[in-house]
């Protein structure tokens, strides 16, 4: 799981409590994405595995899941009303809501991959197929991962390093729906696996793009900016001017 760097740009306030909050909703943050990477490797791992028991369980745990971003909401709510946060601090509190709410709806992509891994058991995928899916999900976790660090560290170049990368992820997901759809006119009767295969890749793709989300909500911190909507080469040169 990542960590908060020592070398964090918040600045000391005259309450050590207030203090304490800005860096527990952080260290919060870290520890949901730190749940939600684990049910990601665990739906992969069932798909992979043909594992029932172990789907059921990631299916289970997105109650975790939703019951860590409903606590951390509560307590960025509850900073907004006692502490009247200004200008960084209330950026800091913006990023973190929205940042918990992709890592939630990361969770959900992690149950959907997981129940169709139980649809699967009864109806094999080849093994190419399974190949595919398991290298798209290694690189996700890796993006997942990297936008985490970048979060911990409020890092803009590791944030915008994380959004080139997706572009990875996009070119993968993107050959993997050709591949089904070829698969299913060339065999109509593979078309249940094909499709399970195709929203599975999905999810794993949204995994990537609310990565990315993440990633820019560590430079609307940093530097004051909204890059969404906005492409890469754009963002890139606007922060070199600085």
């Amino acid at each position: 799981m990542a960590k908060l760097s020592d070398s964090d740009n918040l600045h000391q306030h005259i309450s050590k409590q207030y203090d304490h909050e800005l860096i527990d909703i952080r260290s919060r943050v870290l520890s949901l994405g730190g749940l939600v990477e684990e049910q990601i490797e665990a739906a992969v791992k069932a798909l992979v595995d043909g594992d029932v028991e172990l789907a059921q369980r990631v299916i289970e745990d997105d109650g975790k899941v939703n019951s860590m971003e409903v606590s951390i909401d509560g307590e960025c709510t509850q900073i907004l009303a006692l502490r009247q946060p200004s200008a960084r601090d209330l950026r800091l509190v913006v990023v973190v809501i929205k940042t918990i709410i992709d890592l939630e709806r990361i969770g959900d992509e992690a149950k959907r991959i997981a129940r169709h891994a139980i649809d699967l058991k009864s109806n094999s995928a080849r093994e190419s197929q399974l190949t595919e899916l398991e290298r798209l999900a290694k690189h996700v976790r890796g993006l997942l991962r990297a936008a985490l660090d970048a979060f911990a560290r409020m890092d803009v170049d590791a944030a915008l390093k994380v959004v080139q990368d997706d572009k990875l992820v996009d070119r993968e997901y993107e050959s993997i729906m050709r591949q089904q759809i070829s698969n299913m006119m060339e065999d109509p009767q593979s078309t249940p696996v094909c499709l399970d295969i195709m929203w599975m890749s999905r999810s794993l793709e949204r995994i990537g793009d609310r990565s990315c989300n993440i990633c820019e909500y560590v430079i609307y911190y940093a530097k004051g900016k909204n890059i969404r909507h906005i492409s890469i080469e754009q963002v890139e040169k606007d922060l070199q001017v600085e």
